[in-house]
């Protein structure tokens, strides 16, 4: 056995083998992991053109990829090589390619090996094109099998652990995270576009706040100070504008020590950005083209798949409905926020509110969340928040207690959160205290101190503002079809392997910016 076998736990006898070629190949003096390796083409160039390539001898082209199934027939052997671009097929045949060559493929290649090949494009029997090989060079001998062709890797956590592997035997799931790509890239430019100005703010912050949400704690050992990873970047961002930046966005990590579900990751991407001079009705405009024109870009279309059919969102205006119209429309309970507890439940009729909900604006959000969020599936705009549970919001001009404020639903999530930004630093102190009373009551979720910093920076004096969080990850998910959240992101938090079960899915509330 190799002296450089690493012993892995789940190592088998397969992957034992393929470390003895690995030996076989350094006994020769041959180096199974070279350096470098000068491919001239991508597959996609040589299928792009091929009339400018087919039986053309002059013509060679090198490409470099991952090996397929190989299929042998005696002294010749086709299989494709996957590269960035896309898969080209390879024929080798011991009459056309070098000695060294056909050695290698015939004594050390295997399926999932890296190799660089060199040759001339031809168009088979059945009409494919391909490279004939005249040499091929091993780049990287792959030590372990990768899974059989016809099963794949579906087992979803471990999809999700070996987020490589995933990307080496789905097409598909190589194309979603492409898409993110194209999507985020397409959303910066049209943001530049419209003068915003994308800044960096803390990840990791002395005091949390622009959401309601758990955090996550560490410890600088020079400064020894606890820190807290950012739950959201508003009341930074919200700074800038005091300074001047009146157009500002940021694209980062958010942290909130919560629930795992279909639509939650404890780690996940935000946009997140503010505009001075609007309010609340001029950011849900703005929103729509947001949310259209990034995805006209990435990927020349502006439909998604909902239920099962296509739907073309750049059909505007997306309906505009207050939370408590949302709750007569579709259960038929009508409730207003001035109401009692038990008025409320008597409301709610079969619509249980269970009695740990407390307070009758718990109660009506409760409802909302459980037996109307299921109906929200074109784009829709939920408005008219109540104050109490939007503790940086402006309060709306015709009723104090009502939030300037809107949740953007599609396909049953929250994607979008907006509102006018409170910019009385006198009410802001007031808010901040509210929700320091609320933590210590037992709302693990309340901000627990007051950033006198933040009410300090309003009082420099800051413009009216709307602001806008717009999650990612779930933006991605309507873009690509995507069931659940961790289908887009590459590395989803996981339990360790060795723990029995994955943790349990709970859904969780959040601010602005959830994802």
């Amino acid at each position: 056995m190799s002296q450089q076998f690493p012993f892995l736990s789940d190592h088998s006898h397969l992957h034992e083998a393929r470390y003895r070629k690995i030996d076989a190949l350094r006994a020769e003096g041959r180096n199974a992991y070279p350096a470098s390796f000068d491919a001239t083409h991508l597959a996609a160039t040589i299928l792009g053109a091929e009339e400018e390539y087919i039986d053309k001898p002059e013509r060679v082209v090198c490409v470099m990829g991952r090996v397929g199934p190989i299929r042998a027939f005696g002294k010749s052997a086709f299989f494709h090589v996957t590269d960035r671009s896309g898969k080209i097929q390879i024929f080798v045949n011991a009459k056309a390619i070098d000695a060294e060559g056909f050695r290698t493929y015939k004594e050390f290649l295997d399926t999932g090996d890296i190799v660089g090949v060199t040759g001339v494009v031809f168009r088979t029997k059945s009409g494919e094109t391909s490279i004939e090989a005249r040499s091929l060079a091993l780049l990287c001998k792959n030590a372990r099998p990768l899974p059989e062709k016809w099963h794949g890797l579906t087992d979803k956590e471990a999809r999700y652990r070996q987020r490589y592997v995933d990307l080496i035997v789905n097409p598909d799931v190589l194309e979603t995270f492409r898409t993110r790509s194209r999507l985020v890239a397409s959303m910066r430019r049209w943001l530049d576009e419209q003068e915003f100005l994308e800044v960096e703010t803390p990840m990791m912050q002395p005091l949390y706040g622009g959401a309601s949400a758990r955090p996550f704690v560490t410890h600088h050992n020079t400064l020894d100070m606890d820190l807290f990873l950012r739950i959201a970047p508003e009341l930074y961002l919200k700074r800038l504008v005091v300074g001047g930046m009146h157009r500002v966005y940021e694209i980062n990590r958010n942290f909130r020590n919560e629930g795992i579900s279909t639509q939650h990751n404890p780690e996940f991407t935000m946009l997140e950005l503010y505009a001075a001079g609007w309010n609340a009705a001029t950011m849900m405009d703005f929103v729509e083209e947001l949310l259209i024109e990034p995805l006209r870009l990435a990927t020349g279309r502006t439909t998604i798949v909902l239920d099962g059919r296509e739907v073309d969102i750049a059909r505007r205006p997306w309906p505009r409905v207050t939370i408590l119209e949302a709750l007569e429309r579709h259960c038929g309970i009508k409730v207003d926020w001035k109401m009692s507890l038990s008025d409320v439940k008597a409301a709610a009729g079969g619509h249980h509110v269970p009695d740990e909900v407390h307070g009758p604006i718990d109660a009506i959000i409760h409802l909302f969340e459980t037996h109307v969020e299921h109906h929200l599936v074109e784009p829709t705009f939920i408005t008219e928040f109540p104050k109490a549970v939007s503790p940086l919001a402006k309060s709306k001009d015709d009723d104090p207690e009502v939030a300037d404020r809107f949740e953007l639903y599609v396909n049953r999530m929250e994607v979008a959160n907006g509102f006018s930004e409170l910019n009385d630093p006198a009410e802001q102190f007031a808010r901040f205290a509210e929700q320091v009373e609320r933590r210590r009551q037992g709302d693990l979720e309340a901000v627990g101190t007051i950033d006198e910093d933040y009410v300090r920076a309003l009082e420099f004096g800051m413009p009216p503002t709307a602001g806008l969080g717009v999650g990612i990850d779930r933006y991605t998910m309507l873009a690509t079809a995507s069931p659940s959240i961790r289908d887009v992101i590459l590395f989803p938090l996981m339990r360790p392997e060795s723990s029995a079960a994955e943790a349990t899915p709970e859904d969780q509330g959040a601010g602005k910016d959830e994802s």
